[in-house]
């Protein structure tokens, strides 16, 4: 068919967000995820503690992982979020199944990457499953990672390190794109220096406890939205819903 001009559309309505959030450990993911709008939790590791959320049984496999996303968009209910907690727990559960497909001892069998390469294909599959849970039956989706410090090499700058979601490479990249918002999730931090003597300082770290989501990219960390966010916001689900563009 061709495409004319008349076939141009402008967008006026908003659809639900894809959050990806990453941090640092206990600060606080699953818990401003357990606030959002109805929740519901797809879990891969025992992370609940006592918040009181309705969740799946934890998946053991890849097919434990789809079997509640197909039942979400199936079966009538009234959840408005999916909680995934957490995908770098889901990683290795993409990895047996891809290992079982192909009958690999290990995703490394392969060699030279094309494991990892062939584990993305399942990785769209449960793309796919998170997007038509938000096209098509209006559901926010939120994705829990963990994170990890890794040393990043710039093109234009010396060699620095940074949070990053702890995933490997392509997968994280894969996730990345497909999210409208990136989270990352910190104590905020900062440094003073103190002359101890004999001309040497020492640098130290003070923080009061406050817990904070960073939603633009720094060299320090990954991060981003496609919704105009402030720079920073409280790591709290009503804060951070009150910063959204409303639907």
């Amino acid at each position: 068919m061709a495409i004319s001009l008349a076939s141009l559309r402008q967008t006026t309505t908003l659809t639900p967000p894809r959050i990806l959030i990453h941090g640092v450990a206990g600060v606080g993911k699953t818990t401003f995820a357990a606030k959002s709008d109805r929740p519901v939790i797809v879990a891969t590791e025992e992370g609940l503690g006592t918040l009181a959320v309705p969740h799946f049984p934890l998946a053991r496999s890849f097919d434990e992982v789809m079997e509640p996303l197909y039942a979400l968009y199936n079966e009538s209910h009234e959840f408005g979020t999916v909680v995934i907690d957490s995908v770098d727990w889901l990683e290795p559960l993409i990895w047996k199944r891809v290992c079982d497909d192909n009958k690999w001892a290990s995703i490394e069998e392969p060699g030279y990457g094309k494991g990892y390469v062939a584990a993305l294909d399942l990785w769209r599959e449960y793309l796919d499953g998170l997007n038509a849970l938000r096209n098509e039956r209006g559901m926010t989706v939120i994705q829990i990672a963990h994170t990890d410090i890794k040393r990043f090499d710039s093109p234009v700058h010396e060699p620095y390190d940074r949070y990053v979601i702890k995933l490997h490479a392509r997968a994280a990249a894969l996730l990345q794109e497909h999210s409208d918002v990136v989270l990352f999730a910190n104590y905020r931090v900062s440094t003073v220096k103190s002359d101890v003597g004999f001309n040497k300082k020492v640098t130290r770290a003070l923080g009061s406890g406050e817990r904070v989501l960073y939603t633009e990219e720094r060299p320090a960390f990954l991060a981003k939205n496609r919704y105009g966010l402030p720079d920073v916001l409280p790591l709290d689900w009503p804060a951070f819903a009150a910063a959204m563009p409303q639907r």
